[in-house]
């Protein structure tokens, strides 16, 4: 089962993610891509360590997501991606490392064993950015949760902390 987790900055993503990582029974493997380059980005990880049971693994991966997923996936785990957007900023400078890293994530992800979740934060609700790399960053991060949801089985957004289900598994 895969289930991608959209909304927008503080809407309470990272919360359901988390809870369903709880509520699985599965032994977690969380899946961190964010990288420290500030004193507010320090702060925003030590908040999600800080959430985070001490018995779940964390693995850093803030740049070959891929490997990762296929190295850490099995049968009786979750694997809890947070978040897609950060791994796609961290790629963002490098046009050819990120259409390569893309291209893997998306032919891995629809084959891995076990439980995966992917938050991601949708941007593309907002104004148009003033600045090109900005639109880059929007444009990327649109075209990629598109893709990854089309992988998933399961597609959540939320908002103001409430999940709204956008797709969900059929059921025979």
């Amino acid at each position: 089962m895969r289930e991608l987790i959209l909304g927008g900055a503080r809407s309470g993503k990272s919360t359901l993610a988390e809870q369903r990582a709880r509520d699985s029974g599965l032994d977690v493997t969380y899946i961190a891509t964010a990288e420290a380059g500030d004193d507010e980005m320090r702060e925003r990880i030590e908040h999600h360590r800080a959430r985070r049971p001490d018995h779940w693994r964390t693995i850093e991966a803030p740049h070959a997501l891929a490997a990762t997923l296929t190295g850490e996936a099995a049968d009786d785990r979750l694997l809890l991606v947070d978040c897609l957007t950060l791994w796609l900023g961290n790629r963002i400078d490098d046009a050819d490392g990120l259409a390569r890293e893309r291209a893997a994530l998306l032919d891995v992800l629809p084959s891995l064993p076990g439980t995966i979740v992917l938050v991601s934060n949708e941007v593309g609700l907002g104004i148009v950015p003033a600045h090109a790399l900005a639109r880059r960053f929007r444009d990327e991060a649109g075209r990629l949760n598109q893709d990854v949801a089309a992988a998933c089985e399961r597609v959540t957004f939320v908002a103001a902390g409430l999940p709204l289900t956008l797709k969900a598994p059929v059921t025979g």
